[in-house]
């Protein structure tokens, strides 16, 4: 007789994650602001590919947000934009006299030629 083994299905938790020098950018912004309690991310539909990202700064946390802890960072964002979002890394970076934050998404399938939008 086979013996078989049933394992209980691994229910992986959504993540967004920061980088230090993110984390740094995201708390000097707060520092100068006065007031804020994190950075608010989530996507919207516009542009060529069809869906833009959007951050701004958080005085609150509305009841169905999921929070994100990291470096001293929290990053808050709205259940709806949850799945478009998961295993984002974002960054700040430097690149020539242009500088802002970057998402690093593993669910990018596409991006726009002038950058400001993503499909996924």
């Amino acid at each position: 007789m086979k013996k078989i083994t049933l394992r209980k299905k691994q229910h992986k938790r959504m993540a967004i994650t920061i980088t230090e020098s993110a984390a740094t950018r995201v708390k000097a912004f707060l520092d100068n602001r006065g007031k804020g309690i994190g950075l608010r991310v989530g996507v919207k539909t516009t542009g060529c590919s069809g869906m833009a990202y959007v951050i701004e700064f958080a005085d609150q946390v509305d009841q169905d947000d999921t929070v994100f802890e990291e470096r001293g960072v929290k990053i808050i964002v709205d259940p709806k934009c949850l799945m478009y979002l998961d295993g984002t890394e974002l960054d700040f970076a430097k690149e020539g006299l242009n500088e802002g934050f970057k998402f690093i998404n593993p669910n990018e399938k596409a991006r726009c030629g002038c950058g400001e939008s993503f499909s996924v």
